[in-house]
Formats: C-alpha cells, sequence, structure tokens
C-alpha cells in the first residue's frame, strides 16, 4: 500500500492527513496559532488514528504556498525535515492548486450550468493570491478590481480564505460570483500527490531538490519602532 502524510499549514492553523493508496484514513484540522508547536504532536496524533507506523510512510505531501509566510515556512520545514530522515519523497503542491481540486463537485444550483473557479487566498494585505481553473498551476497576485476585469461577463464560483468577502467585491463589480470559504484540505492534497506517484516525486526531488516556497511577493515584516516594510 502507498502511504501519503499530507500537511498543510500555509494559510491559518494547521491540516495533517494519511491516505492509503489515496483514500482517507485519517485526518485532522486545527485552528490558530502555535503551528510551530502543534504540527508534530498533530501529525503523531493522525497516525496514530491511523494506525500506521511513520516508518510506513511511502510519500509526504506539503503545500508550499502563496500563504502566510510563517505557516509555509512551518510547514515545509517540517516536511522536508522529515522526508530525509524517514527516506522518502517530498510532493510540493501550491495551495491554490488544492483549493481548486476541492470545487471539482459543481454546485447544486448551478446544474448544467458552468461557472469558473478561482482559489482564493486573502493576502491581508489589500489584494489576492489567486489562480483560475485553467491556470492551475500558476497562481498570481492579483486586486479584486484587476480580477473583476479579468472576469468580467463571466460567471464564476470563488473558493478559499475570504472567498466570501471577494465574491461580494466582484458582485458589486458587475460579476456574476459567488464565494465559498475552504481552508486547504489535506486529504485533497495527499490524493492530487498520489496521482502523479512516489516515484515521479522521487526523481523530481532528485532532478530538482526538496521543494521550496512559494511567494508571490516580498515578506511584510514589522521594524523596532513600529513600521512595517516589504523585504524580499
Amino acid at each position: 500500500m502507498t502511504t501519503i502524510l499530507a500537511i498543510d499549514c500555509s494559510v491559518t492553523g494547521l491540516g495533517v492527513a494519511v491516505l492509503g493508496n489515496g483514500e482517507r484514513l485519517a485526518a485532522i484540522r486545527e485552528d490558530g496559532r502555535d503551528q510551530p508547536a502543534r504540527l508534530l504532536p498533530a501529525i503523531e496524533a493522525t497516525l496514530a488514528a491511523a494506525g500506521v507506523d511513520r516508518q510506513a510512510v511511502s510519500l509526504l505531501a506539503v503545500t508550499t504556498g502563496p500563504g502566510s509566510f510563517t505557516g509555509v515556512r512551518v510547514g515545509l520545514a517540517t516536511a522536508r525535515g522529515l522526508a530525509i530522515g524517514l527516506g522518502v519523497p517530498l510532493a510540493g503542491i501550491a495551495t491554490t492548486t488544492v483549493l481548486l481540486a476541492q470545487a471539482k463537485v459543481p454546485l447544486a444550483e448551478d446544474s448544467g450550468r458552468r461557472r469558473r473557479v478561482v482559489a482564493a487566498i486573502d493576502s491581508r494585505l489589500g489584494d489576492w493570491f489567486c489562480a483560475l481553473d485553467e491556470d492551475a498551476r500558476t497562481p498570481c497576485l492579483t486586486t479584486a478590481a484587476a480580477l473583476a476585469v479579468r472576469l468580467a461577463g463571466q460567471a464564476c464560483r470563488i473558493v478559499g480564505v475570504g472567498a466570501r468577502q471577494l465574491a461580494a467585491t466582484l458582485v458589486a463589480a458587475g460579476v456574476d460570483a459567488v464565494g465559498e470559504e475552504e481552508q486547504p484540505d489535506p486529504v485533497a492534497l495527499g490524493r492530487i500527490a498520489a496521482e502523479a506517484g512516489v516515484e515521479t516525486w522521487r526523481a523530481a526531488n532528485a532532478r530538482d531538490g526538496l521543494p521550496r516556497p512559494l511567494y508571490l511577493r516580498g515578506v511584510n515584516i514589522t521594524l523596532p519602532d513600529g513600521a512595517r516594510r516589504t523585504v524580499d
């Protein structure tokens, strides 16, 4: 059996899942902060709930961003350390790719009508990390106004963190939009990794190294005097 341990800390809180041959064995989602202190205990608890020893893990999967600078770093650092310690490959998947995968089921009220799907994460700096359905693996940083121009005349479905807020802004700009609040699902993350297969990820790690964080802008930091600035 191919056993996958999937980890997400890329936006808020954390999510961990264990999958066997692509099927969910156990999963947890915890909100709040302190991912550095809570992630390893959450991994241990999820493995125990699945009845899987860590040595039986065949593949690790982790969200690489875009999202929270701290969350992305915590998830990646933990996943990279586990991958090296266990001697297994590590799949790095964009957070927006996971959100798009979660939106594959059509809305019941839109039966027979196709809505474009947009994965969105509120950057909390006045813009959005987004990926559109036809460009799933190429997320971008955009404003609501720019997105409204791109989606003009099209029905769309916004899925992600802050999705309802973004949808309301788009509706005010004349776009037919609905929003669904979703956190990245570690089960969906694990299934995406499983589709490619263990050896594909092993080859990718050998060729490109272990996954790196996906940032779409510099990091916003607070200086000792309280001022904030963005650094590369």
